[in-house]
Order: structure tokens, then C-alpha cells, then sequence
């Protein structure tokens, strides 16, 4: 971990799993990202002599990763912000004063983390279990550790029980959209997220159906409305070789908030939202604005500036929307079922939510 803030008195904190690469080499990666941004070339992954440096930037943070052999960049990538979500569920805030303030709490995280260069436990609900944090003092729980680290099942403890067994899936969907002075749509897409709270007891087995299209062809029902999901990821909990062979969404799901996939929609999508603005300039001093949104919605504003002159052309950046529409879905997906298994036979009971949402939501202007 270092920021710009560090560049003259050095790294907040490593970890040196191998002891194949000189600690002194980190002293080389700012000056490197420096002149990569001096230069415009800014590269995620950088060289010095035979030793290679995989980087991040978190708020004031630079997570950096050294190697000097060929790794494989896809892994060594998925766990440094695999690092920024559970330092973040255990700091709340991910920057330089949570680092500094927790020295000891977050050596005790980098040796669980990752075991010789393999990442080893990583699932922060079951860190939580024996790494708990108060104020800038670690205390290791006085029992083993769970077995839980060593078990197939790694992401989800035994022993669980709840008087009430649910399960609450939200379905959220972000728009991404651009939109041209003219009113034409010039990019669009849907991101989608399947997040899950789980409350069940024991060691459930779950299978999620969703109206997925490529499901359908292959079971001979392609009626209704289906979606073609792209860019699927999953939670490590489901099986993937269920999933690849006959689309199946099956797995024993974390305890508590997770997210158990994302996935993506290329299809144009017609503005949900739709601006109007007008900026009138009346003097050197005075701009009003005027914007207006469907039927319901006017918002006038007028300003006052210095009156200072231009010569250059000013820019006109695109309108911004944020927005949350609940109920619904862009893409028309829907949970079909969700099939709750476990071998003591309760009954449990599914909830389900859908959301849309603004993503990179953006109007150009004509003005």
C-alpha cells in the first residue's frame, strides 16, 4: 500500500510472501506511474528491470502487487480488490488513516489473505470469525480457527440456525445510456446485479431459475419474454459446471449479504428519462438556464457571474441523471423460482425485489 502523499518517506505497508522480489524495488513504482502520467501512456502494469509491478488506485491508495515471473495477471488483479472489499468491510473507509490506524489488524488480514503468493481465505464473513477488530487493537478469537477455511464450503460456516428461514433476492439493473444533441441514443447497456440476503439454517442447497434465454432454447420453452445475459459472473458458491452444462444457477450461498452474480445486457434502451435545456447568455454577467424534464418537472435558474470575457470556445458538458425506479426491471428479467434444499426439510420463503437504476446516465446539449 502507498499514496503520492508517501512518495518521500515510502510504503504505508507490505507484505513479502516469497522474499523473490528486493523490498527495495517498490521504490521505483511512483516515479515510474509519475512519468507513465506525464507522458499520457498511464499502464496497470509497469516494469523495472526483470520485476513487474500489477497496480490499483483506491480513493488516496495505490494497492501495488511485484512479481518477477510470468503470473497470471487475471488472478493476481481479482484479489487486489478482492483486498480493497474486505479491508473495506472491515474499515468501513479504504484510504491512508484506516491503514495507519490499524497496522496490526491489517497484518494479521495480509497473512490470511494469501499463503506464499496463493490467495488462501478471502471471504471476509469468515475472517470476521477470527480476526475481529476493536478500535486500533486486534484480539484473535479465543477459539480454533473455523473449519470452515479448510472445508470445500469455505464461504459459509456450520452450525447456523434461524427461528424464521429467507431468503431476500434484489435484482438491480443499472442503465448505462449517452444520448446526442439530437436526440439520438449513441451507446447503451444494462449491468445488471443478483444480490442476496440469506437467513437459513444448516447447509442449504439452492437453485435459482431465471427467465435466461439460452436456458430456454436448450429445454425446448422459449416462451415469453426471455433476456440474453452477457459477461456472466458468479459468486465462487455456485457451480459452474452445473451452470456450463445445463444452465443451472445451483450453490450453498454465503450467510448473510452477498452478491451471488452480475451480468451484462447489450440491447438499446430507450431513454427512461428525457431532459430539455436551453442556456440563453443576456449579458457578460447574466446566464439562465432552463431545463425541463417530461411533463411534471420545469426548473429555471438564472446567475449571476463576473463579468469577465471568453475568447475560447467553452465546453459544453453533457446533463447528468440520477435516478431509482423500484418495481421494475429495463431488461424484463425475472426470477422464474428459487428451490430452498435442506436435508432437516424446513420451509423457507423467497422474497424478491426489482430495482432500476441510473448508471452512466448522460444528455449532450445543444446549447
Amino acid at each position: 500500500f502507498s499514496s503520492r502523499a508517501d512518495y518521500v518517506r515510502g510504503v504505508l505497508i507490505c507484505r513479502n510472501y516469497k522474499g523473490d522480489v528486493d523490498m527495495a524495488e517498490i521504490d521505483h513504482f511512483l516515479p515510474l506511474l509519475m512519468t507513465q502520467e506525464e507522458e499520457g501512456l498511464t499502464c496497470p502494469i509497469m516494469s523495472h528491470g526483470n520485476v513487474h509491478f500489477l497496480w490499483i488506485k483506491h480513493t488516496n491508495l495505490y494497492l501495488v502487487a511485484t512479481t518477477n515471473k510470468n503470473s497470471n495477471a487475471s488472478l493476481v488483479y481479482a484479489f487486489l480488490y478482492k483486498v480493497v472489499e474486505v479491508f473495506t468491510e472491515y474499515f468501513t473507509e479504504l484510504e491512508e488513516e484506516s491503514i495507519q490506524d490499524n497496522f496490526v489488524v491489517v497484518y494479521e488480514l495480509l497473512d490470511e489473505l494469501m499463503d506464499f503468493g496463493f490467495p488462501q481465505t478471502t471471504d471476509s464473513k469468515i475472517l470476521q470469525e477470527y480476526i475481529t477488530q476493536e478500535g486500533t487493537k486486534l484480539e484473535v478469537a479465543k477459539t480454533k480457527v473455523p473449519t470452515t477455511v479448510t472445508n470445500a464450503v469455505s464461504w459459509r460456516s456450520e452450525g447456523i440456525k434461524y427461528k424464521k428461514n429467507e431468503v431476500f433476492i434484489d435484482v438491480i439493473e443499472s442503465i448505462n445510456l449517452l444520448v446526442n444533441a439530437n436526440g439520438s441514443v449513441m451507446s447503451s447497456d444494462i449491468v445488471g446485479t443478483v444480490k442476496l440476503k440469506t437467513m437459513l439454517s444448516g447447509m442449504p442447497e439452492l437453485r435459482l431459475g431465471l427467465n435466461d434465454r439460452a436456458l430456454f432454447a436448450l429445454t425446448g420453452r422459449d416462451k415469453g419474454k426471455t433476456v440474453t445475459m452477457e459477461d456472466v459472473k458468479f459468486h465462487q458458491c455456485v457451480r459452474l459446471s452445473r451452470f456450463e452444462s445445463d444452465r443451472t444457477i445451483s450453490f450453498i450461498p454465503p450467510d448473510g449479504e452477498s452478491e451471488l452474480m452480475s451480468y451484462r445486457i447489450n440491447t438499446h434502451v430507450k431513454p427512461l428519462i428525457w431532459i430539455e435545456s436551453v442556456i440563453e447568455k443576456f449579458s457578460h454577467s447574466r446566464v439562465e438556464i432552463m431545463v425541463k424534464g417530461g411533463k411534471e418537472f420545469l426548473m429555471r435558474a438564472s446567475f449571476g457571474l463576473p463579468s469577465v470575457e471568453n475568447d475560447e470556445m467553452e465546453g459544453k458538458p453533457p446533463i447528468t441523471v440520477n435516478f431509482e425506479i423500484p418495481y421494475f426491471t429495463v431488461s424484463g428479467i425475472q426470477v422464474r423460482y428459487m428451490k430452498i434444499i435442506e436435508k432437516s426439510g424446513y420451509q423457507a420463503l423467497p422474497w424478491v425485489r426489482y430495482i432500476t437504476q441510473s448508471g452512466d446516465y448522460q444528455l449532450r446539449s445543444n446549447f
